[in-house]
């Protein structure tokens, strides 16, 4: 997965278990922010004309007063954060989220609907003010599968830029996976050999096989599927009204799940075989869906990211939890704590493709990531704009590693 980094954006701104589980007790306006964009090829980002800074006129303290901006348009979701570097990490002072659906319906029409498109546009304009308030120095601005996928994702892509001043780069699932590792990968259990490091989005999901290194995982195979907790609810038609009904659907998405894997199973089988002998397997997750099965897990009466990134949980639980909900009618899992209304319907897909890896990659334990690729971009900038030495050793490692 050796891809160049972005085309960086310079922002020009104006100055423990609950008794829910049966059978188990006790448990147009102008821009916002003006934005000219530099292609790049993993160097540092061009400076603009209007702003020319070289590194050596910069200070330490200078730089740390930066602020860096990684924004994410997923199928799903719209997630925004805004950090400064700290020593060779970097610390968030902004975050923002949003359920936004934008891929809905694109399985089925092949475009991005306008309903969607609306409510899009209304969180990234809150993007756009914050990336004002905080200043933001650099940014990097990036779109995924619904926008690959429909027709009119170019012309949406536009229409974000001419409303909100923000440049979406519509990245590739190579580059998706890419980011996802280095957002998360030091939340892997320790230990040598191969592991797997997942990310069940709204319109795909990413499957990428990595060993451990001293610093950035090396990518040893990876590979995407068009299923997403979206595309794969969709495709799969309206539940039933019975148990048994619900039942047969979520056999059938795990069904639909599984046949997509199975060349890239066959192709890591023999890693695979290797790893359960010496009981190495290791196995991470970094989507919705982990994390609101590990707040079930934890019996959490709201989502707090705090006590789930960096969870270990036994895999066997979330299984056992994915079948409890996938039995459940949609009135009962809204009334679920951690999951409500806006991921009620999408939440029984996420367990049937969640259950698909845990059949493909069988780990003991699952780590669970409340991170992935908005701190994979944060960490690429942060190193290419001068920042973080073992940032850029880290990243100059990983492309040479999957070249």
């Amino acid at each position: 997965m050796a891809e160049n980094d972005p085309p960086a954006v310079k922002a020009d701104v104006p100055g423990t278990r609950r008794e829910w589980r049966k059978g188990r007790k006790g448990r147009s306006r102008k821009p916002a922010v003006k934005v000219q964009q530099s292609r790049g090829t993993g160097g540092p980002p061009n400076e603009t004309a209007a702003q020319p800074r070289k590194a050596s006129q910069r200070s330490n303290s200078a730089a740390r007063r930066q602020s860096y901006a990684a924004l994410d348009l997923g199928t799903n979701n719209c997630r925004l954060l805004i950090a400064r570097p700290s020593g060779e990490h970097f610390t968030v002072i902004d975050a923002f989220s949003r359920v936004v659906r934008l891929g809905e319906g694109v399985g089925q029409t092949g475009r991005l609907s306008e309903a969607a498109m609306d409510r899009t546009l209304s969180a990234l304009k809150v993007c756009a003010d914050k990336l004002v308030r905080r200043n933001v120095n650099l940014a990097r601005s990036v779109a995924t599968e619904a926008c690959r996928r429909a027709s009119n994702g170019p012309d949406f892509i536009e229409k974000v830029r001419m409303e909100t001043g923000i440049a979406l780069d519509v990245i590739s699932a190579r580059e998706e996976a890419r980011l996802a590792v280095l957002g998360c990968h030091v939340l892997l259990e320790p230990g040598n050999g191969p592991a797997m490091i997942f990310d069940i989005g709204g319109g795909s999901t990413e499957l990428v096989l990595i060993e451990s290194t001293e610093t950035v995982p090396r990518i040893l195979d990876w590979q995407s599927v068009p299923w997403g907790v979206v595309s794969l609810t969709e495709s799969c038609g309206q539940e039933g009204a019975s148990e048994r009904e619900r039942l047969e659907r979520y056999t059938k998405m795990r069904r639909i799940v599984s046949d997509s894997f199975a060349d890239f199973a066959k192709r890591t089988g023999h890693v695979r075989e290797r790893a359960t002998s010496a009981g190495t397997l290791r196995l991470l997750g970094t989507s919705g869906t982990v994390t609101t099965l590990a707040s079930l897990h934890l019996d959490l009466p709201h989502y707090d990211r705090r006590a789930v990134d960096g969870l270990i949980v036994p895999a066997q639980s979330m299984r056992e939890i994915s079948t409890q909900l996938s039995g459940l009618s949609i009135e009962e899992r809204r009334a679920l704590p951690c999951i409500g209304r806006e991921r009620a319907d999408l939440v029984i897909a996420g367990c049937a493709i969640l259950e698909a890896i845990l059949d493909l990659w069988p780990s003991v334990r699952l780590g669970v990531a409340d991170r992935g690729i908005r701190e994979g971009i944060l960490r690429s900038l942060i190193a290419a704009h001068g920042n973080g030495e073992r940032m850029r050793a880290e990243i100059r490692k990983q492309r040479s590693a999957s070249q």
